[in-house]
């Protein structure tokens, strides 16, 4: 069988995957959710002229002269509803916030005017002095300056941040509707998978896969719902994966058993009740990498080998779990480093652990064995060397994840 490209085992994964269902949620519990509809605003905001200083509402024109004395006839604080316009040769003490009353074009700051008296429960002078011309407009917020009635504000699939509860809140969506947060059922499988508790004895070693991949799936959206290890049995790998099946998940995410092992039936058990997509990518670390379907829910079959499983869940699992989640495909950002140091590739497209310096330039990370985590751990970004090259020599710019 021929080795499927990146691009396109990625391209694959994704035409088969769809978001989860809909769902409201109150505002105070929407931060990072997804929007499963567009949001428009139903009012214009500000919903009315304001001033966007303490001081005085006046009209630009009675500020013509270079020094003018007005009438204070109006005392307005925020949340308040001036009931008076103003007349010629008259102003108004005014807050921040508060709505200009009818006739005011403009606002003049307390601090140039005459009036020094600005301590709490200081009522407003009888007149105030301008002492410059004030154009029209000016420390005012016009209604609708920052967002229009049926304006789109916000859109459908678009991840929500702290200011994006500030605009949903001046919008008054008090429930905002989102894509619910899908379900990710982990297993692993492996004879030699121990739990971390468990003291290590020869053949065996911890199983990490299941933390790792745990805090990926979280870190990317999703509830992972950890089904634990199974034993390199076909009854004790169909077992749970027929529980990630009845468990609600959205997709399956298995880490080892997808290789040509005489122990490895991952596949074989996938292809019993579902069917494959694929399973080898033309990459390292993580060929051995595995996709289809299981009792109709999406599978994805990691490698076993630490290093290859985190690889390929960034490379592959991340943007499926992004897209079951209501976000739209978006390209992992990479930055341009300069090699400290020539490298060499096995002719795969190689995602190599490597420290990047402030000077941008990049060393390899310790060893590049897809067991050795500790180089993952030392390593703050993934070079990304295409297919089809075999060396790099130092000096040369390359592409990179930062991590």
């Amino acid at each position: 069988m021929n080795l499927l490209s990146v691009r396109e085992a990625q391209e694959r994964i994704l035409q088969k995957i769809r978001p989860v269902g809909q769902t409201h949620v109150p505002l105070d519990q929407a931060a990072r959710r997804v929007l499963a509809q567009d949001i428009r605003a139903d009012a214009d905001l500000p919903l009315f002229d304001n001033s966007s200083m303490d001081g005085f509402a006046v009209r630009a024109a009675d500020t013509s002269a270079s020094r003018a004395t007005l009438r204070v006839v109006a005392d307005i604080a925020a949340g308040a509803s001036p009931k008076r316009s103003l007349a010629p040769g008259e102003a108004a003490r005014i807050m921040t916030g508060a709505p200009l009353p009818a006739g005011a074009d403009t606002v003049i700051p307390v601090e140039e005017t005459d009036f020094t008296e600005r301590g709490s429960g200081v009522p407003a002078p009888a007149q105030v002095t301008i002492s410059r011309k004030v154009e029209a407009g000016e420390n005012v917020r016009p209604r609708g300056s920052d967002v229009r009635a049926g304006q789109a504000a916000l859109a459908k699939h678009h991840q929500l941040r702290p200011q994006d509860l500030g605009l949903l809140a001046m919008l008054g969506a008090a429930n905002v509707p989102v894509f619910e947060i899908p379900r990710v059922a982990l297993l692993s499988s492996g004879d030699e998978l121990l739990p971390v508790e468990a003291p290590l004895t020869e053949g065996k070693i911890h199983d990490s896969n299941s933390y790792a991949l745990a805090a990926q799936i979280e870190e990317a959206g999703a509830q992972a719902l950890n089904l634990g290890v199974a034993a390199d049995e076909r009854a004790a790998v169909e077992n749970l994966l027929d529980r990630a099946a009845e468990s609600s998940a959205g997709m399956i995410v298995s880490s080892a058993g997808v290789s040509v092992g005489a122990f490895d039936f991952v596949k074989e058990v996938v292809e019993s009740k579902g069917s494959l997509n694929f399973w080898r990518v033309n990459m390292r670390p993580g060929k051995p990498l595995a996709f289809g379907e299981y009792r109709g829910i999406p599978f994805i079959g990691l490698p076993g080998n630490p290093v290859s499983a985190f690889v390929t869940f960034e490379v592959f699992a991340r943007p499926a779990i992004e897209k079951l989640s209501g976000l739209e495909p978006r390209p992992r950002r990479r930055t341009t480093v300069r090699l400290a140091e020539a490298i060499e590739s096995d002719g795969r497209e190689s995602y190599l652990r490597a420290v990047v310096q402030e000077d941008g330039t990049a060393r390899l990370a310790g060893h590049q064995g897809s067991g050795n985590m500790f180089s993952l751990v030392q390593a703050n970004a993934l070079l990304i060397i295409p297919a089809g090259v075999k060396s790099r020599p130092a000096g040369l710019e390359v592409e990179a994840w930062l991590v």
